[in-house]
């Protein structure tokens, strides 16, 4: 059965090329050079911009000039840091353009972003309470809430590739069922 979900490949899926008869930097080669290396690159290329993004709004929110406590400044940097790496992953990472399908591309990004933002949530909160009970300097605070937002959004990396991987590697809809689900990228 062939998958309509995935365009034609040129090249062998990676464990093929994993699996192949011939020395191991011939093999390395060809793994770095395959296009699925490349999305993992451009992948984390995007990640990078929305971590810092996320990162620099949190310090100036929360950290130097203590505009809100560390949940809600946390709730803010991932709300700025969303669009451009919704934007990003779709056009750059996976090549889609054109309108975004409201319910099976825009929904699940955001969803799976709320999650990050409900984990990031939690691990400051306690990054915050564990800075309060001993007493850390604001500054201390800002590094470890910084921290715990950097590390809940890292556990959750690989996990939204996956799933990224197969939100935004599907057909164009041609004709979807009601024209309002789609919207302009």
């Amino acid at each position: 059965m062939v998958d309509q979900r995935s365009e034609p490949r040129s090249h062998p899926p990676l464990r093929h090329v994993w699996q192949a008869d011939e020395p191991l930097a011939t093999r390395l080669v060809k793994i770095i050079r395959h296009p699925s290396s490349l999305k993992v690159v451009k992948y984390a290329s995007v990640s990078i911009i929305s971590t810092i993004v996320a990162q620099v709004t949190l310090l100036l929110v929360f950290g130097l000039f203590h505009l809100l406590p560390a949940v809600p400044a946390n709730i803010v940097a991932n709300v700025v840091a969303t669009p451009p790496s919704y934007y990003l992953n779709r056009k750059w990472v996976w090549g889609k353009s054109g309108k975004s399908h409201l319910w099976r591309e825009i929904m699940p990004f955001w969803v799976l972003s709320f999650a990050g933002l409900a984990l990031s949530s939690l691990t400051v909160y306690g990054a915050d309470q564990f800075a309060k009970h001993h007493d850390l300097s604001h500054a201390a605070t800002s590094l470890l809430v910084n921290a715990a937002n950097l590390v809940a959004f890292g556990s959750l990396w690989l996990i939204k590739f996956v799933i990224y991987q197969r939100l935004f590697h599907v057909a164009p809809v041609e004709h979807p069922d009601d024209e309002s689900d789609l919207v302009e990228a």
